[in-house]
């Protein structure tokens, strides 16, 4: 949910700016013990665009499928699509492509480079990913991997505030940038408390927590919070609350945190920030929800964009329990998908236009469809699903692999193939399609970018000592 797109977004946007049917017979969906059709038309579709990324861009960052070369994040590739890959190959049963990027990450990968890495966008994918990598390999030396680079992301969080700043350098240890979005800010108790739990070491919890306890600290009287803050000075640079890219993943740690951990704190802080989000933020136009954009003082809207980003939603609410917003704003969004083909990035749904029209095969509707079809049982998400990942083989399938797409409404495409559809869209497509014969739903959490952890992994009585939970 979530990448490099954060910026460009937000400066575009602030200059822009029931009850549910009954499941029949007819409605289930049934798959076997072996894989369902779909599920292995995805397989095929994931082999074929890893064969690709391993045969254009081995060692780097990102697949450019279309020119069939590569692109590096920064100055220095930090092999992100391998990471993000694995744990839906893994998945997948594709065995022989894990071994082979675990033994690159052991043997090859070094995270002692002199490159300015953006904290939240590594958080999620390389430290997520190799924690996930390690609990499925159970291998100690991606473990070892995964502590030296949150080691070396720690500075980051040496602020007045304890809220990280957006650049750290991986090998100085130096950092910059004290302005960031609230995603960006503090979206790290999951991955760092997964890493407390298995080091046993509660510094990484505890610096994650502190940067939340610091957003959630400077919320308004009426319990909103801004946007965009001065990671120094603990000083709004943005009042605009909203759920949207660059605060999503803020909400949905807290409440993915609580359920992994069982931190009451956080449970009271998602508590009390769903209340005022529904009470301020909700918004029904032309008969269907949105969630739309408040000042965080008052709570009057001040805007009707939305980012596609914000699909991720309906997830969170159905897991939470309020499955009646879950498929009001779930059938909104497949609305939004339904009149271009495709998502748009940036829309109004006011005034009906897209504000950025590029889609860049982004998994968050396709999420949501994957929480409700297994929360509710009803097939209507399972076809979601399937008519979505219809339309990116219509529209974003190359002659190797996947590629994003400029606008739209022309389906022009653009050259590349975020980590993301390695690790998010691709999996959640194929646990929907696959069932629970393998993996079952309420067994595993995912952090925002898919990466799955076993819940009976984590034991109760060892969460408070290791990750210092009071």
């Amino acid at each position: 949910m979530r990448n490099y797109i954060y910026s460009i977004a937000l400066i575009v946007l602030l200059f822009g700016c029931n009850t549910g049917s009954q499941k029949t017979e007819s409605d289930k969906i049934v798959v076997n013990n072996t894989e369902s059709e779909p599920a292995l038309d995805v397989i095929d579709e994931t082999r074929r665009s890893w064969q690709s990324y391993k045969k254009y861009a081995w060692g780097h960052d990102v697949l450019a499928p279309l020119s069939k070369t590569y692109k590096d994040w920064y100055e220095k590739p930090l092999y992100i699509s391998p990471i993000d890959a694995y744990s839906t190959l893994y998945m997948m049963g594709l065995k022989d492509e894990c071994k082979e990027i675990e033994q690159y990450v052991i043997d090859s990968l070094d995270f002692n480079i002199d490159i300015n890495a953006k904290i939240f966008e590594v958080n999620i994918r390389i430290l997520g990913g190799l924690l996930s990598m390690y609990e499925m390999s159970e291998n100690e030396k991606i473990l070892a991997k995964a502590k030296d680079f949150a080691d070396r992301m720690l500075p980051a969080f040496r602020t007045k505030t304890g809220i990280p700043t957006y650049w750290v350098n991986l090998k100085t240890g130096e950092t910059s940038g004290d302005t960031v979005n609230v995603a960006e800010a503090a979206s790290y108790t999951f991955e760092m408390g997964i890493l407390s739990y298995y080091t046993k070491d509660p510094k990484y919890y505890k610096a994650g927590k502190k940067a939340t306890l610091a957003i959630y600290n400077r919320r308004s009287e009426i319990g909103l919070i801004g946007d965009i803050i001065d990671v120094e000075t603990g000083k709004w640079v943005s009042t605009q609350s909203h759920i949207c890219a660059g605060v999503d993943s803020y909400y949905e740690y807290l409440f993915k945190s609580y359920l992994l951990f069982g931190d009451q704190e956080l449970g009271e802080i998602w508590r009390s920030g769903i209340e005022v989000i529904n009470k301020y933020l909700a918004d029904h136009f032309d008969d269907k929800l949105w969630y739309c954009r408040a000042d965080m003082y008052t709570g009057k809207k001040n805007s009707s964009v939305i980012t596609l980003y914000d699909a991720f939603f309906p997830a969170i609410l159905a897991l939470s329990g309020d499955t009646t917003r879950a498929k009001d704003l779930q059938h909104t969004w497949n609305w939004l998908w339904n009149k271009y083909g495709l998502e748009p990035m940036i829309y109004d749904y006011e005034k009906g236009t897209p504000n950025w029209p590029v889609y860049d095969l982004n998994p968050e509707i396709i999420e949501s469809a994957y929480y409700l079809y297994n929360i509710t049982g009803d097939s209507v998400y399972y076809k979601m699903n399937m008519q979505y990942w219809s339309d990116i083989k219509e529209y974003c399938k190359t002659e190797v692999a996947f590629t994003s797409i400029e606008n739209v409404e022309t389906m022009k495409k653009r050259d590349y193939m975020p980590t993301f559809f390695f690790a998010e869209t691709l999996k959640y497509l194929y646990l929907t399609f696959s069932g629970q014969s393998k993996y079952k739903f309420n067994d595993y959490m995912f952090n925002t970018e898919a990466h799955p952890f076993n819940k009976n992994r984590f034991k109760k009585d060892q969460i408070n000592s290791y990750l210092g939970i009071k």
